[in-house]
């Protein structure tokens, strides 16, 4: 069933996506409020001005969601955070905050405290008021989350069972700057694995490399810097022999404060890729806020290229455009990794990947905080492997290690 599917039969039924909205500006709550209200399948429960507030009335409001402002009077949002978490364990916390380097790194806090994403803000409220793409990011964002709350239980993962379906492959597939066409039709090629998921079908699932990858393509949106800290933490080994490279939806400034986050897990270095950089084996090279990146390969040596084109898949930077550029670069060398996000995006990239005989793995439905990105490669049969977040970095170290499985 598809999220919009789901939306209506919520809205059809009266269980609307209860909101609070905590914010000390009042034109910034009655600008969200109206947007809220708007929408069949929400409604505002409370509009609030401090975090305080929050506090003494989350249990009166009962939200799904809490759309919490950082900087507030009396009681900012990352001391009101773990209260109302304490309060209510299953809470869905959106910081919002506006895209300083302070509350940046407020914002990747928050994540590690309970927060289960954030939205950064215009710098006026003029800008808000005026951002369409802003309306449709925070509206996306409580609609997704929400209703994963409010339906998450305990999944246990599938079984494999065998398979005599073929398993399907990508054409030779390229995505252009501009736009992210639709996905191809795949053409068969030979059965491995099917995974029976929960609220979809079988998952078919490809061989594992036989031979180690040549460099690890990691793409994530909603919940991405947890799950990307965590891995990035368990691999070292694997950071000394390839290099890897990482597309996370996330604005400038954030991406600078993510890439420090990810060199002091993993103890290597990690940066904001710069344009016309080589790409060496022992670095993390993460992909800029506004920009994609993606890589060339120039006399030779394979490089960084970053391009502040339009949106694709309503995101810049977006994990297709690395995905599909890495097929060409490393052909079945490519090894990419789909982790926790909202939307399609890498699904065509990995396409190209498979139809360059390279692989792509996906974090499972259970351990994500929306199973959108992940769910779209492995439901498309793309995948050698669908994994809890705590399998794959142990997976991945025997992958680059020549173990495949």
């Amino acid at each position: 069933m598809t999220l919009t599917a789901s939306a209506s039969i919520a809205a059809a039924a009266g269980q609307h996506i209860r909101v609070m909205i905590v914010d000390d500006a009042i034109v910034v709550r009655g600008l969200f409020s109206r947007w809220v209200d708007a929408e069949a399948d929400m409604e505002v429960v409370a509009s609030l001005r401090t975090g305080r507030e929050a506090v003494a009335q989350l249990e009166r409001a009962n939200p799904d969601v809490v759309v919490l402002d950082i900087e507030m009077p009396e009681m900012d949002g990352i001391a009101a955070l773990p209260l109302l978490l304490a309060k209510k364990r299953d809470l869905v916390v959106i910081m919002a905050s506006t895209l300083t380097r302070r509350n940046a790194e407020i914002s990747l806090r928050a994540l590690s405290l309970g927060a289960t994403d954030y939205i950064p803000k215009p710098s006026s409220n003029r800008e808000v008021s005026g951002s369409p793409e802003f309306h449709r990011d925070l509206i996306e964002k409580i609609r997704h989350l929400g209703l994963r709350a409010r339906s998450r239980r305990p999944i246990p993962s599938p079984p494999l069972v065998p398979s005599a379906q073929p398993v399907p492959a990508a054409p030779n597939l390229r995505v252009p700057l501009a736009a992210t066409p639709s996905p191809r039709p795949l053409n068969p090629v030979r059965p491995i694995h099917m995974l029976q998921g929960v609220a979809h079908g079988p998952i078919v699932l490809r061989a594992m490399p036989l031979t180690p990858p040549r460099v690890l393509l990691i793409g994530a949106s909603t919940g991405g810097p947890q799950a990307l800290n965590l891995i990035v933490a368990q691999i070292g080994a694997l950071i000394d022999r390839v290099p890897v490279l990482i597309t996370q939806h996330m604005p400038p400034t954030f991406t600078t404060i993510l890439a420090e986050h990810l060199g002091r897990s993993a103890n290597r270095p990690a940066r904001e890729a710069a344009d016309g950089e080589e790409i060496n084996a022992g670095t993390i090279y993460l992909a800029p806020g506004g920009k994609h990146m993606t890589v060339a390969r120039r006399n030779g040596v394979a490089v960084i290229a970053t391009a502040d084109g339009p949106l694709i898949n309503f995101c810049k930077p977006a994990v297709d455009p690395l995905f599909s550029s890495a097929a060409d670069v490393w052909g079945p060398g490519a090894l990419a990794l789909v982790l926790t996000g909202m939307g399609s995006d890498g699904l065509f990239g990995a396409q190209a990947i498979v139809a360059a005989g390279g692989h792509v793995l996906a974090q499972d439905e259970a351990t994500s905080v929306v199973w959108g990105m992940p769910g779209q490669v492995a439901q498309n049969g793309l995948c050698s492997a669908v994994l809890p977040l705590d399998q794959i970095a142990p997976r991945l170290t025997r992958i680059f290690a020549g173990e495949g499985a």
